[in-house]
């Protein structure tokens, strides 16, 4: 059981949703981003997505590529971002860290290479956007085989059809996009949502966190109350792109933990 199977069998336990949260690594620095991952559990934040810098983000919107570009400039890198992760259990051996990004610089560094260090860094899972199920013998069954999750995205555009190929391989959590487009681009309705997450609850037992376009704790207690959970990345980005003091951007976060808890 990763430490992501633990968490979500806790919150079942327990009758609550989850809040997820994502951030870029390094952004706007090395010594501020850790801070702020350092405080994210503190903020109610029950599993981190810690967003991997890379050259040509091509599902993120303009926040979350800006932040990878800070990242990038400020010298973030791939054995950084594992550094930082590595830091961060230290102090913290419960709460889930997936690793958010692209495929290139993990098969730059070496899958095999890549998996070890992660896992040794505390990695839990990956969420990589550029690798469809037909690549699954790239990353995904050996990331598994290594006790990592494999973190699968679904899409209003993924039809009955698509569906059980996307979940065969899946594990940890379904990651609902519950818009078309980019990240930050609109705002995410509960009551258009709501059905497709029970579509796919009936292909799956694995939770649903929905993500994309969830920007205040109303539009998370929303979302969270018709899923698993509510994910939130480009509303937290661009507290930190707004260079607020770390205090200010972790009660921002704890104001949309707040919201979907109370779901």
């Amino acid at each position: 059981m990763t430490r992501i199977d633990a968490k979500f069998a806790a919150l079942k336990a327990e009758g609550r949703k989850a809040f997820v949260a994502y951030v870029m690594a390094g952004d706007p620095d090395a010594e501020t981003s850790l801070e702020i991952i350092k405080g994210l559990p503190g903020a109610g934040v029950d599993v981190i997505e810690l967003g991997l810098p890379f050259t040509d983000p091509m599902a993120d919107g303009p926040t979350i590529q800006l932040a990878g570009q800070r990242a990038l400039e400020a010298g973030q890198t791939l054995q950084k971002t594992l550094d930082m992760a590595a830091e961060f259990r230290r102090g913290d051996d419960t709460t889930p860290i997936v690793l958010m990004g692209y495929y290139n610089p993990i098969y730059s560094r070496g899958v095999d290479r890549f998996l070890t260090d992660a896992k040794a860094a505390g990695i839990d899972g990956l969420i990589i956007v550029d690798l469809p199920p037909e690549e699954d013998d790239e990353l995904c069954i050996p990331a598994q085989k290594a006790g990592l999750n494999f973190i699968r995205l679904a899409t209003p555009t993924t039809d009955d059809k698509r569906l059980p190929k996307v979940l065969e391989n899946t594990s940890g959590f379904v990651y609902y996009v519950s818009i078309t487009g980019i990240t930050g681009s609109a705002e995410a309705q509960a009551a258009d949502v709501a059905p497709e997450v029970a579509r796919i609850k009936r292909a799956t037992d694995l939770p649903i966190i929905v993500g994309f376009g969830i920007k205040t704790p109303e539009a998370a207690e929303g979302i969270a109350g018709i899923a698993d959970g509510a994910v939130v990345g480009s509303a937290i980005v661009a507290q930190i792109e707004q260079g607020k003091p770390v205090a200010e951007i972790l009660d921002f976060v704890r104001s949309l933990a707040d919201g979907a808890h109370r779901a």
